[in-house]
């Protein structure tokens, strides 16, 4: 999908000038009197060169046609070093601007942020083990094998289960698809090897409401983002909120715009462990800084600060071949980690939809990415802009 080169240009230079006020007003929101003059025309300068690059690596990604528009979040600590939004959230069926507060379809970062957030919740609270097996919370999962699954291994992609079960098994309804969940047969002896799986975090998302009586959506808004103050972040966005939210492409026909993308939620009400969530990047830096926080924001606590760092502690996992902490990836290979942040000791996550965050505790440095990669067609690639901005991002945040 290509986009009209009159149409780019315009989007260009109009994102240019904002940014440009942009970095000013943020420059403005941190004073610097206290500052020599050069360490204010530092600042200015680093600012300035931020926005530029980040813009660039923008441009490139819609100039190509691999997202109509993307929001842009990089922050070290409390401060927050560029904030902007470029393009459109929509084109099809009406062209809607990209906004700062744009609402987006995370996908899988649903996993981190919603899922693992909240079994690590139960898990301090003293409702949960890490290391019990996950059928003392379901026991209906037991068939095959499974009973020897533990809650860790869910939450590291390592219980040996299947990526994902056929589409099929979830057109029936919830109940019956979580009845051919815990009759699925295990691909491999739990924690022998690492696969990625949704499956796992589907079970994991349930563990959450078996567990504490509430549903995920509700357990992770009133136990996670309402604390945080992260408004803007939930499953299930109520209609009057669609048109604040990036689409994605259609689905029988209907262009999507907030609703859930991912078929599987989507055949399980719009609520599930694996994906569902919606939030905004602003909201996605609090919960990043949350992470590089031990479990805090500001005099808000979620976590408890041993709890939190499980987030961003390598562990070695048996097969050796994939890196992962708790909840998020580890690997040098990551796009969204570009080259520059530390290989092995920065971490964070990817959503299919386009998204993604990594977090750099060395630094409590953070980059939040939201591109609307699937609008209109499903056939954007958002790779090269997560390398490229997590670049820029790292030598901003490493000056």
């Amino acid at each position: 999908m290509k986009l009209r080169p009159d149409r780019v240009l315009r989007s260009y230079f109009l994102s240019i000038a904002i940014g440009l006020w942009s970095s000013t007003f943020l420059i403005a929101q941190h004073p610097s009197s206290d500052l020599a003059p050069t360490t204010r025309a530092q600042s200015r300068v680093a600012a300035t060169t931020l926005l530029s690059e980040v813009t660039t690596a923008v441009k490139t990604a819609i100039d190509s046609g691999n997202t109509p528009g993307v929001v842009v979040q990089i922050g070290r600590g409390d401060k927050t070093m560029l904030c902007q939004a470029w393009g459109e959230r929509s084109i099809e069926p009406r062209r809607l601007p990209m906004q700062k507060l744009t609402r987006f379809d995370c996908a899988s970062l649903t996993k981190p942020v919603a899922t693992a957030t909240s079994v690590l919740k139960l898990v301090e609270a003293g409702r949960v083990s890490l290391d019990d097996p996950v059928v003392k919370y379901l026991p209906e999962l037991s068939s095959h094998g499974k009973d020897r699954i533990t809650v860790r291994q869910l939450m590291q992609h390592r219980a040996g289960l299947i990526a994902d079960n056929p589409l099929s098994d979830y057109k029936d309804g919830t109940k019956i698809a979580w009845e051919r969940i815990c009759a699925l047969h295990l691909k491999s002896i739990p924690g022998a090897k690492v696969v990625y799986s949704d499956v796992g975090y589907i079970v994991l998302g349930m563990l959450v409401e078996r567990v504490d009586g509430r549903t995920l959506d509700r357990y992770s808004t009133e136990e996670i983002f309402a604390p945080l103050g992260m408004t803007n972040t939930g499953f299930l966005p109520a209609p009057p909120l669609y048109a604040e939210c990036a689409a994605t492409e259609k689905r029988d026909g209907e262009m999507l715009q907030g609703r859930v993308h991912d078929p599987r939620a989507h055949l399980l009400g719009g609520v599930a462990g694996h994906a569902g969530l919606f939030s905004t990047a602003d909201d996605l830096a609090v919960w990043c800084r949350m992470i590089l926080g031990k479990g805090a924001v500001a005099d808000v606590r979620v976590l408890k600060p041993e709890v939190a760092e499980l987030f961003l502690k390598e562990v070695a996992l048996e097969d050796g071949s994939v890196k992962r902490t708790i909840a998020l990836d580890a690997d040098p290979k990551n796009a969204a980690r570009g080259d520059l942040f530390s290989a092995g000791k920065s971490f964070g996550h990817t959503g299919f939809t386009g998204t993604s965050l990594w977090l750099d505790p060395a630094t409590k440095g953070y980059v939040v990415v939201l591109s609307s990669r699937l609008h209109p067609d499903g056939k954007g690639d958002a790779k090269e802009l997560r390398r490229s901005v997590a670049n820029a991002a790292a030598a901003a945040i490493g000056r």
